[in-house]
């Protein structure tokens, strides 16, 4: 059994999976300066997003707002959503709680996308 944590890098930053079970994953994201994850949603998962470093520019269901250090927000099951770091100098950085059923890469649906990865 490996101890350490499976760590990914993305052209918007990287994650880092702190812990998992059968019905949460929680993971550690870190979101570049200036850069953005696909706008996506999730049928299987929903997210609980706590920011820790930097302030997230959060769009959900195509309403924008900000999220600062200390703060957080939910993603309810199905919603669309997108994190962007709007800082061009800091990186932004948030603990991302998955509950839910199922929690693959393959559970996202790309509605936009800055480094084309769309289906």
């Amino acid at each position: 059994m490996e101890n350490s944590p499976k760590y990914d890098r993305r052209p918007w930053g990287s994650f880092t999976v702190l812990d998992e079970a059968a019905n949460y994953k929680v993971k550690r994201i870190e979101v570049l300066p200036e850069k953005r994850l696909s706008y996506q949603r999730h049928s299987r998962r929903a997210e609980h997003w706590y920011v820790v470093n930097g302030t997230a520019k959060v769009t959900l269901n195509g309403d924008q707002f900000l999220v600062k250090k200390g703060e957080a927000v939910d993603i309810p099951l199905e919603a669309a959503h997108r994190v962007e770091n709007p800082d061009a100098s800091e990186l932004l950085v948030f603990i991302e709680t998955q509950t839910g059923d199922y929690f693959g890469e393959d559970d996202i649906v790309r509605l936009e996308d800055d480094f084309g990865r769309m289906a």
